[in-house]
Formats: C-alpha cells, structure tokens, sequence
C-alpha cells in the first residue's frame, strides 16, 4: 500500500561514530526534511552517486551510480536506485521510498528511519527494525566507477532483498519504458550483470558472499520528481526492476554491495570489497592530514576539506587518482573556466593540495586560444566555448595565490609567454569584441546576445544581465592582471613591455586603468562604483550590485580607502543577508527577491536580487583591507556554516533568495560556494561547534 506519512519517531540515541566525528546529524527526520534534503559520493572522475534522504529520487539526477561514460563528462545514469527490504523471519519492513506521479508513495520507509549522519564524506542511515537496528552507508571508491553500500545491523540479524532499478540515460533527461524495451539482465556468482540495449555501457551489482540475484524485468510506471516539477521541467520517469539481490545479515557483521560499471573484477581495483570501507576512511583520514584540518579540534573545516575533494577530478593526462580540472556543482554543472579558477584557491591551496592546484593550472593553459580560457567544457566533448570575458583574468589571480601558497614562481615562469600573450590581446583585440579602449586605458566587452560576464543568464535568445561596455569588475581583475604581470616580470627577470615591443609597460598601462577607473567608475551622487559605463546606450548604469567588490578586494586594488569604506557600508546596508550577497539593491528596478519556478522565472531572478555565498569571501577580503573587528569573519560565516546540515547535507549551495527566510536553490553542491567558506575560515582561527543536529527541521549549535 502506499505511504501515507509517518508516525511520530521517538528521539534517537546518539551512535557513536566509525572512525571519524559526525559533524552533522538529522535525527528524527519527518516526511518534509527527508524529502528536501540531499546526499552526494562522488569517486574523482566526473561521476557520482546522490539522492535525497528519505531515499525516494526527487531530481532526475539523482541515482545510486552516475557514470562519467567520457570522463569527467558524458554522465549517465546507470543504477536509479536499491529499494530494501529487511526481514528477520516474523514479517518484512520495507526501507526503501518511491513518489509516484499520482501521489502514491510505495513503498515509505522514513517512517522507519531514526537518524541520518555524516561519517566523514559517507552518508549513513540508521533504521528502526525489529529486534534493532539497521545502518546503511554509501561511498564511491575513488578514482574507481563504482558505488559501495554497506549495511549493518545491530541487536540482530536477518535477511536483506534489495530491489535493483535500472535506467540508461543522459542524467540530464527522463526515462520513458516500453514493454518492448526489456534490459538484458544475467545473473552472476552473488550478482547480475545488466545492459539496457546492444552497444549500451553494462553495469554490475555484486552482493557480499551468498548472495543471490532472482531476475524479474518488470517496468515500474511514472516514479515523480518533486524538484523537476518544482523547477518547470519534465518529472516523471520509468524505470525498469532489473531483479532483486538477497543476502543475509549477521548482527555486527558489515556486508557491502558494489554498483560498477568498471570491467569485471576492477571494479575496486586491488582492494577486497571488505576492505572497501577502511581504504575509504584511509583516504578521508589522509586529505583531513593534508590540509591539517582535525574533525575533532576543528570539525568545521574538516567538513569542508571533504566537501572540497567531490569537486576536483582528473581530465585529459592527469595522473589516475589526481585532479586536472574542477567540476562547478553537482549535480548539472561541468568544468567552467570561470568557476575552476575562483574556486581554486580555497579547494586545492586550502586544502593542502598544492601538485593539483598547479596541474590544474597547466591543463588549462593548455586551452588558451586567442588570449582566452574557456567559459566551459560541454557535456559532450564537444569544442570548449569561450564565451568569458572574465576567467582569463581570474587565472592571473589563481596563478598569484598559487605562488603565494606555495613559494614556487617555477609554474609562472613556464607560463610568462603565454601570460604575456593574453595581455597582448586584450590590447589589440580579440573574441566578442574584448580589447582595451585606447581613450581609457580600460576594457570593453560585449556584443547584442552575448553575456560574457559571470552574470551570465540567457533565455532563449533573452539576456537577462548583458551588461555590454565596461563592467566594473571586469577592470578591477584587468588592473589586477596588469600589476601582477609587472610584479612577476621584475621577479622574474623578463621584459616590462608586453611581447617586449609595447611602448607602455605593465606598471604604465595598469596606471593608466586606475586613473580612469577611479575618475568614470565613481559614482559621487551614490558613493558607490557604477556598475557598467560605456554601455550601448552611453549612459552609465547605477546598478547598486556586489560586482564592485573586487576593486577593494583583489591585492591590486583599484579604489581609495576612503572610498573603498563609503562602498562597503552601502553594500553592508543593501546586498549583505546572512547567507551572502544579493546580486542587486532590493530599491532597484527589476529586483527579484524570490528565486524558483521554471527555468524562465528562476533565470530572470538568477542575478537580480538573488543571494550568492560565494561573494562572501571577496566580501571578507574587502573588509579586512579596511579593517576588520575580532571575530568577525566567524560571525558572518556561522550561518553557512549551519548552512551544511540542510539542502545539500555537508556542502554549500549555489544560489539563495534575495528575501528572507532566504530558501537555498540552485545547485545543491557548488565548488566555489565551498572553496570560498573554506578559505575565509583557513585563514582565520578556528571556529568551534559542536554536532549541527537537527530536531523536525531547527538547527542548534554551540560555539
């Protein structure tokens, strides 16, 4: 019978945890928390495992494996979902949860659910079943295609079926099953091997020993996804129960199932399946040693290092286990240029990982095409797009925080020429008409139907933000390439002219853009910085947005202090919200305070009002140029940092509203939400909490 919501759950008792600090507990979970809640594994190549917490898939994304089929891309759901049943021989509990498009829920185990936690990067959960209880964890070994679940029970034993559901699609799409579509599924020893359709990519489930795969084949009908309803889109879906997996438990004895789509017997390389769970918590334990972040004296930025590592994954000749690129959020986004390199210093150099931080550097040089990087690798292989105006020039950051880090000038050395080159052609031109003004000395960008700035939303041929000219933040990161290129070049010994023929050098032509930032920018009937002048109309726009940070923020400021102050208490007083910052002044025309609906209304909001955390750190760094009150940093950080027991469990969302009670949205995983959080609190002391747990949906923490 369909569920019909849960009974009251009596509070659950502590459990202590396997080898690590569960920073974040859920504990109990009603219908609500556990349906708007999410969980991610992902294994360092593009591919990942995610759901919600009551177990039922509210995302079309959502699956027990995600395979990178093209790695770090061409992900593709593979295993839906494992719907369990637990019986000790006096009568069955379901544990599994499905919504179904007419409002059905078969079948609901939340109601049997007593907590959820997190165990370091594995999420778990602990039922109630008779005689005990019953914990399931997942993981993704890494650098492997493949899914572990691990079950355990306590105060008794019994017998596991779990019923294996199959699709085969692009994640970014719905299944849609014919009885004619019938799956090739063949058992194996404690197994199934599974294939949608000749030519398609076969998959495996592989129980623990004695295990037992009993085929059936039947197409279950019109599962719903609340969040695709929620966001405009198509939400119902078929999927096909490729059969069932029986096992049985042992109390206190773990029993772990595989989900692969590696060849047979890679599917966790070298390592037994039992050792699976302990290799995982050596890997955790080794990435916490690397950023020298302890879950016990400082279990906030222990979770971040963790939430840190599902971002960074191998591209092209990257090393097998280490990162080549960056991943902008899960579960949609690919590699974006622009993203990969703001996220970059809190992600890798934060975290100790100073080898990836340069591999991913030089892997996208590699990219460099008519002084560009990419905005964004597609999902298909297909040529970068270089539709930025920006991530070139947050390389130049990215590349002076590496060297900073690091101590080690050897990696912009190698890159001098190519550093010099992009300057050269900002100066002389290049794509979507990006070149510097002769009259000015500083940037323009922009063409009709481009958004080439980090506001970057397009509907149809709409562009919601095209904000053509000169954007304020665009000449800030531009005077700062500048004075990083004249820094590097006397460190280094190299021309002071770009391609060493210019008349101008660095220092004269980074002079020159402050001059003319400071004397077009300034907004004196505001006391603030226009947002973008020079634009199609010639009028420049007054546009009270955060943009303007990053002229206080970067190390080569291009505002006063004076001035800097007069900006900063104008956005403190208009843009700063607990959670970030709003991307415009509620006062102004075409603020949306409410970010949701379909795709048009969500990006009509997406950069008028909507609140993005990642703006918090360049909003930390402009405070502190000006001066920042002890403790401080931590009490504008507290609210995201609560922030990780909800959407996304142990990450940081993409977007909030602009209006309270500021509801996260977006992306439930974004890298530079994370990276950034990450590095404001690694470079301030500790911030004490003790475990984020949840009571029917309240957050309370102790510093």
């Amino acid at each position: 019978m369909p569920g019909q919501g849960k009974p009251p759950v009596p509070q659950a008792a502590p459990v202590a945890a396997e080898g690590g600090t569960a920073l974040i507990r859920l504990e109990p979970l009603d219908d609500d928390t556990a349906l708007d809640r999410e969980w991610l594994c992902t294994n360092g190549l593009g591919a990942y495992a995610m759901g919600s917490l009551a177990g039922a898939n509210t995302r079309r994304y959502h699956g027990l494996l995600v395979a990178a089929l093209a790695p770090p891309l061409g992900r593709t759901v593979l295993c839906a979902k494992l719907d369990e049943t637990f019986d000790r021989g006096d009568g069955p509990v379901a544990l599994g949860a499905n919504e179904f498009r007419d409002g059905s829920r078969n079948p609901w185990g939340v109601s049997h659910l007593q907590s959820f936690r997190l165990e370091g990067a594995r999420p778990t959960w602990r039922y109630a079943v008779p005689g005990g209880a019953l914990e399931k964890s997942i993981w993704m070994a890494h650098a492997r295609s493949t899914t572990c679940v691990r079950y355990l029970t306590t105060g008794t034993g019994g017998r596991l079926r779990l019923a294996v559901f199959a699709t085969y699609r692009d994640y970014h799409h719905e299944t849609r099953g014919a009885p004619e579509w019938r799956f090739d599924v063949r058992p194996i020893p404690t197994g199934a091997t599974i294939t949608a359709f000749p030519g398609a990519h076969p998959w495996r489930i592989i129980g623990p020993p004695g295990a037992i795969f009993v085929t059936a084949g039947d197409w279950w009908w019109r599962f719903l996804h609340r969040r695709e309803r929620e966001r405009g889109l198509d939400c119902e879906e078929d999927l096909f129960l490729a059969g069932y997996l029986h096992f049985p438990l042992s109390a206190g004895r773990p029993a772990v199932v595989l989900i692969s789509s590696e060849p047979p017997g890679q599917e966790l390389g070298d390592i037994a399946p039992a050792r699976a769970w302990q290799q995982q918590q050596q890997r955790e334990r080794h990435l916490l040693r690397l950023a020298h972040a302890d879950a016990h004296t400082d279990p906030v930025r222990a979770q971040l290092v963790l939430a840190a590592d599902q971002f960074l994954v191998r591209r092209g000749n990257a090393p097998v286990g280490e990162a080549g690129t960056i991943l902008a959020g899960y579960p949609w986004f690919s590699d974006w240029g622009r993203d990969t390199m703001i996220a970059l210093p809190g992600l890798t150099l934060a975290t100790g990982r100073h080898a990836e931080a340069r591999r991913i550097l030089a892997t996208y040089a590699r990219y460099l095409d008519q002084g560009m990087l990419p905005n964004r690798f597609p999902d298909h292989n297909e040529s970068p797009e270089y539709n930025t105006a920006d991530a070139t020039l947050w390389y130049f950051q990215a590349l002076a925080a590496y060297s900073a880090a690091t101590g080690d000038d050897t990696l912009i050395a190698e890159l001098f020429t190519a550093l010099d080159e992009v300057i050269a052609w900002h100066l002389c031109g290049t794509r979507y008409g990006i070149g510097v003004d002769a009259d000015d000395g500083l940037l323009r960008a922009g063409e009709e139907g481009t958004q080439l700035t980090w506001m970057d939303a397009k509907v149809g041929d709409w562009v919601v933000t095209p904000r053509q000219g000169k954007p304020v933040e665009i000449n800030a990161l531009w005077i700062n390439a500048l004075g990083h290129m004249d820094a590097w070049a006397q460190r280094l010994g190299r021309p002071a002219r770009p391609r060493g023929t210019y008349t101008q050098t660095y220092a004269d032509l980074a002079a020159r853009a402050r001059r003319s930032f400071a004397a077009r920018f300034w907004y004196a009937g505001g006391g603030y910085l226009y947002d973008v002048i020079d634009g199609p109309d010639g009028a420049p726009d007054p546009s009270l947005r955060p943009n303007q940070l990053l002229a206080i923020s970067l190390p080569h400021s291009a505002l006063d202090r004076t001035r800097a102050r007069s900006v900063l208490e104008l956005i403190q007083r208009h843009l700063l919200v607990p959670t970030g910052l709003r991307t415009l002044a509620p006062s102004a025309a075409g603020y949306q305070g409410e970010y949701g609906g379909d795709p048009w209304r969500r990006d009509g909001a997406y950069h008028q009002g909507t609140v993005w955390p990642w703006l918090l750190g360049a909003y930390v760094d402009a405070r502190r140029r000006v001066g920042l009150r002890a403790g401080e940093v931590q009490t504008l950080c507290r609210p995201l940092i609560l922030h990780l027991g909800e959407a996304g469990v142990g990450s940081i969302s993409e977007v909030f509203c602009g209006d309270p009670p500021h509801r996260p949205g977006g992306c439930p995983a974004q890298a530079w939400s994370v990276a950034e959080l990450l590095r404001v609190l690694s470079e301030n002391p500790p911030l004490h909490l003790s475990p984020i747990c949840y009571n029917k949906g309240t957050v309370t923490a102790d510093a």
